[in-house]
């Protein structure tokens, strides 16, 4: 009997640590999924705030050394204001640079590439984005594209020959002008990204961003249509966009050159010759 009520007590402890263990594990399950619901949550409401990141003040050109240039307040179709940067060309006949920036700070941090495009006689318009230092609105892919062409139109309806060029984010704006607007002399994709949903994937695989994410930017999507001639820069060191992003678009292209610049990082590319090669490839 002793040993029978011994035996009874070991299984009854035994099932308890069972039990216990499987309390325990489902205590774990439960705050692992909050905490991932938490991430996935936050990564979705504060989403526009990763991918577009405005900072510090517009500068006077002039303090920049863009002594030449223009500030423009340009209102868009839906009466946003956006200010942008401008100079004629100073040789005839030169085209026209349309530059769009990438996500971060404000057209000032831009200063260097917009003056070599002045110093070698292009003209120049540089618009700060909806929602960047200077300019009204909040910043949304659709937006964007659409202030894109709308610029471009205004460009085309003064007669000028229009070089796009985009930086990082703005290689998906470019791109997109550049589909809707095949006239365009040459589109340039300085560190560019086959979509900015492929960047965030790499970057959070453990998320679902091919769901969670609205401005998706997918070049990729579009490259194989574009008519422009088009030249894709892309440094061998670049953590931000990886290399393998401007090859993918590059291989899609029939029209497109692939220039990978050794050592060169994410935002270093001008002074690694990208500017020289530019104009060696007009058309």
């Amino acid at each position: 009997m002793v040993q029978t009520q011994h035996a009874n007590a070991e299984a009854d402890t035994g099932h308890f640590g069972v039990e216990r263990l499987k309390s325990a594990l489902v205590g774990l399950l439960l705050v692992g999924t909050i905490a991932y619901a938490g991430i996935v949550g936050y990564m979705f409401l504060n989403q526009q705030s990763l991918l577009y990141k405005p900072d510090g003040e517009l500068p006077d050109p002039t303090t920049v050394g863009l002594a030449d240039v223009e500030v423009l307040s340009l209102n868009m179709a839906d009466g946003t204001a956006l200010t942008a940067w401008a100079a004629p060309a100073a040789i005839p006949d030169a085209p026209t640079v349309l530059f769009f920036h990438g996500q971060s700070g404000n057209l000032g941090d831009r200063a260097d590439r917009l003056r070599e495009v002045l110093n070698s006689g292009y003209g120049l318009l540089a618009p700060s984005y909806r929602g960047f230092p200077g300019s009204e609105g909040e910043p949304s892919e659709l937006a964007l594209i659409s202030d894109g062409v709308q610029l471009y139109d205004r460009l085309a309806g003064e007669g000028k020959t229009v070089i796009l060029h985009g930086q990082s984010l703005g290689t998906g704006i470019a791109a997109a002008v550049a589909h809707q607007r095949p006239d365009a002399m040459l589109l340039v994709l300085e560190a560019p990204f086959t979509a900015t949903v492929d960047v965030a994937a790499e970057r959070y695989p453990f998320l679902p961003v091919s769901a969670l994410m609205k401005d998706q930017f997918a070049t990729r999507d579009l490259i194989e249509q574009i008519a422009v001639p088009t030249l894709i820069f892309h440094g061998t060191e670049d953590e931000t966009i990886p290399l393998h992003h401007g090859q993918a678009l590059a291989e899609m292209s029939d029209l497109a050159q692939i220039y990978v610049i050794p050592g060169g990082g994410h935002n270093d590319l001008w002074s690694h010759g990208l500017w020289d090669e530019v104009q060696k490839n007009l058309p």
